[in-house]
């Protein structure tokens, strides 16, 4: 993904609210499943880490991205945007082109 698209995907972000919330419970294997059937549907989620969540938000989002095969689009304080390309018939979100 190149700077261009993931401008793009923030910009989608912006308007949207956080679906899910992690807590001091942090990742377990439901609730990573539940983040990856919500990629499969929406493409673009995003999450709230809680204020009684001791993980940091940066690695948080780097361990769901690596078990969902999603991308980070962005990490701002304690909100984590995720995106995972949807599949040809399913896709809702269209990328600029890479150049």
């Amino acid at each position: 993904m190149n700077s261009k698209q993931r401008a793009y995907l923030r910009s989608l972000a912006m308007t949207m609210d956080p679906i899910f919330q992690i807590g001091k419970s942090s990742l377990t294997p439901e609730f990573t499943g539940a983040i990856n059937e919500a990629l499969e549907a929406r493409e673009l989620i995003k999450i709230s880490v809680l204020q009684n969540c001791m993980d940091d938000p940066k690695e948080l989002a780097q361990v769901l991205a690596e078990r969902t095969r999603s991308e980070v689009v962005q990490v701002v304080g304690k909100k984590i945007t995720l995106y995972k390309e949807g599949k040809d018939e399913k896709k809702k979100i269209i990328l600029p082109e890479k150049k």
